[in-house]
């Protein structure tokens, strides 16, 4: 998916969340990766015998990371005045970028285009080309779509080790075919939103609100 244009650079509160996130989704991907390795000079441990406990673990750490997502999105989203939610930057190298609004959507598309090919379904229609429905436009309605996207992620994650749930790969994901799994596929909506979080952050305190975040 193209991100070229929607990076500016994070504030400190986005850059310090984003560190915090990289850490755990490095540990989300060792928790998946199917095997552990033993100390030096033991022998690696069956991937059968540890199968099911892996599964439980990478559900759960995902959950958790999920709901954080979701609660730190939804909260940024809601703290802008709905008469701002056609605000875009002009200052500066802004030129051409998403209005608030069209970003949230873009988010909420992007959940619903990888949460879908997650879960082996056809995305929805609406979402377009990673754009999202053209007749979402006021803030209640967007932020339900928001809210509507995460709910169907957290179906996706909910699938985690579960063989008989399909999985595939998506056209706006770098993940190939044989690459693809459940968990990257949900990691990667995680790191999609936190890319645009930063950008929310810089777009509300542009206009004068302080992100819930970062409030005492």
């Amino acid at each position: 998916m193209d991100r070229a244009t929607e990076r500016p650079s994070l504030p400190p509160e986005g850059e310090v969340i984003m560190r915090k996130l990289k850490s755990m989704v490095m540990l989300v991907l060792w928790l998946g990766s199917g095997t552990i390795l033993a100390q030096a000079g033991q022998q690696r441990v069956d991937v059968k015998e540890t199968a099911n406990l892996d599964a439980q673990r990478e559900r759960h750490a995902q959950q958790l990371f999920l709901k954080f997502t979701e609660n730190l999105i939804v909260s940024a989203a809601d703290a802008m005045p709905a008469d701002k939610y056609g605000f875009a930057p002009t200052d500066g190298e802004f030129k051409g970028v998403r209005t608030f609004g069209q970003m949230v959507k873009h988010l909420s598309a992007t959940n619903y285009i990888l949460a879908a090919a997650a879960l082996g379904e056809e995305p929805p229609a609406d979402a377009g080309d990673e754009l999202g429905p053209e007749t979402v436009r006021t803030k209640a309605e967007i932020l339900n779509y928001l809210k509507g996207s995460f709910a169907y992620l957290d179906r996706a994650t909910e699938a985690i080790g579960q063989n008989r749930v399909p999985v595939k790969s998506s056209p706006i994901s770098p993940l190939k075919s044989t690459e693809v799994t459940r968990l990257a596929l949900v990691v990667e909506s995680i790191l999609h939103a936190f890319d645009h979080y930063g950008q929310m952050v810089e777009y509300l305190r542009m206009n004068g609100v302080v992100p819930p975040a970062s409030r005492p």
